[in-house]
């Protein structure tokens, strides 16, 4: 691992925030010993997960002091008397007032709630007061949502969502789905920017993993184009077994930001692939590098 001494990406990976799973939280004996002081943990509620282990991790990880954000998938909630009771939970609980509120991996909603959209126009997270709500981001675009392979409902979203922003109290920001070219990204920051969309980015960096892994994750997560990154590393024999490491994308980005102040990316949220542990600590060792 080369020194790259360069205080913007220093900058741009200081106070990023980190996803987890019940499951993978488990297995870390303390939060404290291992993530920065007041980090923002997502905790990724996967299909199938029980409530319960997420208010519990929740719960967990706001007394050992880190800012907690729970996905709330909608299409896992059946009706409004549910996500009512799952806000009541996080709230009363696990001191919860942050949130990402998106659609949800399953392609089947159990009940009448469908999309973030609806979440948010319950009124249900303005009500309870919550500060934060982060909504999702796809550089690539989503089939999910254009099943086209377009962006012209995601656009939409957005835009709604961009509307919304500006009647809730609730500061509020859009947290990506991971990519592996920054110039993808660049594009796709300036476009939504050009669409009149100044939500804040914090852009989604898969962490570094062994290179099957990776590939195995993007392809399950629907990631685009960019993985041609991972592909053609696939093909060099030298570089098959290596583990993947962010720092070329993190880089680019960091120099894109340092040449255009006005980009919104306001924040790296990482996918730990490949552990929390081995995340942090290639974070932290990467922020040491490139300290003044």
């Amino acid at each position: 691992m080369s020194n790259i001494g360069n205080t913007h990406f220093h900058d741009f990976i200081s106070g990023y925030s980190i996803e987890v799973i019940p499951r993978s939280a488990a297995k870390i004996e303390s939060f404290a010993e291992v993530l920065p002081k007041n980090t923002r943990v997502y905790i990724a509620h996967i299909q199938n997960e029980d409530i319960e282990a997420m208010i519990a991790t929740a719960k967990r990880l706001n007394d050992e002091g880190f800012t907690v954000m729970p996905h709330i998938p909608a299409r896992m909630i059946k009706n409004k008397a549910m996500l009512y009771d799952w806000i009541s939970m996080y709230q009363n609980e696990a001191g919860v007032d942050e949130a990402l509120l998106l659609a949800g991996g399953s392609t089947k909603p159990i009940g009448s709630l469908d999309s973030s959209i609806q979440l948010i126009e319950s009124g249900l997270f303005d009500k309870a007061g919550f500060k934060r709500l982060h909504i999702a981001g796809h550089p690539e675009g989503c089939k999910d949502i254009d099943p086209d392979g377009g962006i012209k409902n995601v656009s939409e979203a957005l835009s709604w969502k961009q509307e919304f922003s500006k009647r809730t109290d609730a500061s509020m920001a859009i947290a990506t789905q991971f990519c592996f070219e920054a110039d993808v990204v660049k594009q796709w920051a300036d476009n939504i920017k050009k669409d009149g969309i100044d939500i804040p980015i914090h852009i989604g960096i898969a962490g570094p993993a062994k290179l099957q892994t990776l590939l195995k994750f993007s392809i399950e997560c629907g990631i685009g184009a960019s993985m041609k990154v991972l592909t053609k590393r696939a093909k060099d024999l030298t570089k098959l077994l290596l583990p993947y490491e962010p720092t070329k994308i993190l880089q680019d980005l960091s120099d894109h930001k340092s040449k255009d102040p006005n980009l919104n990316i306001k924040k790296v949220h990482f996918f730990p692939i490949g552990g929390i542990k081995k995340t942090v600590d290639w974070v932290a060792e990467m922020h040491d590098q490139n300290a003044l």
